[in-house]
């Protein structure tokens, strides 16, 4: 029980108070006791429950126990647990008395009134602490935490309407409800209270800017029942009482957390006293709810898929056609959003860097609370050819977005999304991540090399379940993380492999092939349609000493993040497998000197991997069997795809030129404790 506020009686004439169920009211005697007072009597009518308490060192006791010798400490501390049915129909009586007297010098009431008012929403989220016993006003992480969930309204479920639907003050379509969070204001007492007393809901200027609420005024099932009373510059409204007992509210988010924005939003209900017309009305009693903005998590590549996207452009038809074989087989949806000439020709759906091409615009990610679940898309600063995609067609009833634009210009190729991966769950330096944590690529500590733009970074970091690590990536021309790992499902260990892109390994496997007298063994061989491509042998590349210094700097740029990679992922050497790769230079930047094999599709078990052209020895493929040699005995199919002339060519690869919808995490945000 918390305190109410202090109510002061007279002896002159009887005095009136309104008390809230489960409230404590302290009562100020000190003005009102006649001259002579030594001891006091305290009762209540039944339902009225009073404490006194002697002393600020002593507890306190029932007050009808005995008589109480009066002092400067004396506390009279009343609680009614009930509504009244009628104003004033109890009461406590105060009597004062002397020891010389047997009567008492006077006496003094103080007549109640009991009201039950609470402002309630989901405060256990699935199984967590009962809302009964924990503070409202607070919002707790971790599976014995408590406080309510509230969704960012950001996809469009009335097709009719051009924006998101948080952007509008109405409710265009009831399935819009489905996206909000319902608060309600339960009042119990006599109707007659309310003729001189107002309940105010009310919030904060700050977070009027990022919450929007709606009262239902009238039958739930019509749009027009919902009017909008809190949010952007309304930050008060004078609750009137439609339904009796009870109103129902329908809560949205406007903003995601945010460098300036903790997630946090308040509302408050405040019973306001307007009986005296001589004076101002003055507060009574104020309940408070605290809600959490959900967070928008990323999906790791272990997830199991549920939709792949692909475009189709004028020269990668043979490309979307392995794509779509690869979905078939993992027994998901394939999506080719946008054909020409709508898609202007631009083939980089997933997260991709340019040089002189277009990119990828988008990250799928998830938002959820307890009653819904929903994808959104993450649209990227980096506009391209697509800029428009992700707004125009992937936004829609149940399909999310949102962005970040930094006020200037100040974007480069590491804004685009292949810079953007997440891990699977881990636990590193005695933490648990059950979400995985984010990875995005900079440079190293004190560069002034190209990083991601602050308001990318602020936003990923102020989500706090998916906490970012960010990676060395300013060696490669593009300058994405995708570039050089990945990671798969494993039945064993911590339930993944993380692949890395390794010279190291491809100069050992091929100085394993020469061995063995492949030295002639030639790459790019069957390689169609491309004249700008000249066969090398595998001789040839271990006499090239430019290419073999090169290697070992990019070899030597991939063991930092190795290593940064194990102490934040909190992974060991067999959790990392070694994938052969070599890079050349561009402008003093790395690229991929064949298709990059890293740079997957991942489907469950089912991975689409660039066909590397590798060295053909004995009728295969020694690049493809060294890597299905390291990844079939984890019970995955390789199938590798040709993309060298629609994406290698342009410095991207199956990974650039797809994208994923994945099944949510089961695992719940709310149950972890950043």
């Amino acid at each position: 029980m918390s305190l109410q506020r202090i109510v002061r009686v007279s002896l002159e004439h009887p005095t009136s108070a309104v008390c809230v169920a489960g409230v404590e009211t302290l009562v100020d005697i000190y003005g009102s006791c006649p001259g002579g007072t030594e001891m006091l009597e305290v009762y209540g009518t039944p339902g009225v429950d009073v404490y006194i308490s002697p002393s600020m060192e002593r507890g306190r006791e029932r007050a009808d126990t005995r008589r109480w010798r009066y002092n400067a400490g004396l506390e009279i501390i009343v609680v009614m647990n009930s509504p009244s049915n009628d104003v004033n129909d109890s009461h406590v009586q105060i009597s004062y008395y002397s020891r010389h007297k047997p009567l008492p010098l006077a006496y003094t009431v103080l007549y109640l009134t009991c009201v039950d008012i609470t402002l309630d929403c989901d405060l256990d989220c699935e199984g967590r602490q009962n809302g009964s016993f924990v503070d409202k006003r607070q919002w707790v992480w971790g599976p014995d935490g408590y406080g309510a969930v509230l969704l960012v309204n950001c996809d469009r479920d009335d097709l009719n309407c051009d924006d998101r639907d948080n952007c509008d003050q109405h409710v265009c379509c009831l399935q819009d409800l489905e996206d909000m969070s319902v608060m309600v204001l339960r009042t119990q007492g006599p109707a007659a209270l309310f003729d001189d007393h107002r309940l105010v809901l009310h919030t904060s200027s700050y977070d009027a800017k990022r919450a929007r609420v709606f009262h239902v005024c009238g039958p739930e099932d019509s749009c027009e029942a919902y009017r909008h009373v809190l949010g952007r510059d309304k930050v008060s409204y004078e609750v009137p009482r439609f339904h009796g007992d009870e109103e129902r509210f329908f809560v949205e988010g406007l903003s995601f957390p945010d460098a300036s924005f903790s997630g946090l939003v308040s509302f408050h209900v405040t019973l306001l006293d307007d009986s005296n017309e001589d004076f101002s009305e003055s507060p009574i009693f104020t309940d408070t709810v605290v809600f959490r903005v959900a967070p928008w998590i990323m999906t790791p590549s272990t997830l199991p898929p549920l939709e792949v996207y692909v475009c189709q452009v004028r020269n990668n038809t043979q490309f979307v056609d392995a794509v779509a074989e690869l979905a078939m087989k993992a027994g998901c949806k394939l999506t080719i959003p946008a054909r020409r000439p709508r898609n202007r020709n631009d083939r980089w759906l997933s997260p991709a860097g340019r040089l002189s091409r277009s990119q990828d615009e988008m990250e799928l990610g998830y938002v959820q609370a307890p009653h819904k679940t929903f994808p959104v898309v993450f649209d990227s600063p980096r506009n391209g050819e697509l800029q428009d995609f992700p707004y125009k067609r992937i936004l829609g009833p149940d399909f999310g977005y949102v962005t970040r634009e930094p006020q200037d210009s100040s974007v480069c190729a590491l804004d685009s999304f292949g810079n953007l991966e997440v891990s699977p769950p881990v636990v590193a330096n005695g933490k648990e991540y059950p979400l995985g944590r984010i990875l995005i690529g900079g440079n190293l500590p004190g560069s002034s090399g190209r990083r991601v733009t602050q308001v990318v970074r602020d936003f990923l970091h102020a989500q706090r379940v998916q906490p970012p690590v960010e990676l060395f990536v300013d060696w490669l021309a593009v300058g994405h993380v995708d570039e050089f790992l990945s990671f798969v499902p494993a039945p064993d260990g911590k339930g993944f492999r993380m692949l890395l892109a390794s010279p190291g390994a491809c100069f050992k496997l091929f100085q394993e092939k020469r061995k063995w007298g492949h030295g002639r063994a030639l790459l790019f061989e069957g390689v169609v349609g491309n004249n700008q491509v000249t066969t090398i042998s595998i001789n040839q590349v271990l006499s090239n000493e430019n290419l073999i210094s090169y290697n070992k700097f990019v070899q030597s740029c991939i063991d930092w993040n190795r290593e940064v990679l194990k102490r934040e992922l909190g992974l060991t050497e067999r959790d990392i497998v070694d994938i052969p790769q070599l890079f050349k230079t561009e402008r003093r930047k790395a690229v991929a000197f064949f298709p990059d094999l890293v740079n997957m599709l991942v489907l469950g078990k089912y991975l689409g991997i660039p066909k590397p052209f590798g060295p053909i020895i004995n009728g295969r493929c020694c690049l493809e069997e060294k890597v299905r040699s390291l990844l079939e005995p984890l019970g995955l199919h390789c199938t590798f795809i040709d993309d060298f002339t629609p994406y290698h060519m342009l410095h991207g690869e199956v990974h650039c030129g797809t994208n994923v919808r994945r099944q949510p995490f089961s695992f719940k945000w709310w149950h972890m404790v950043p």
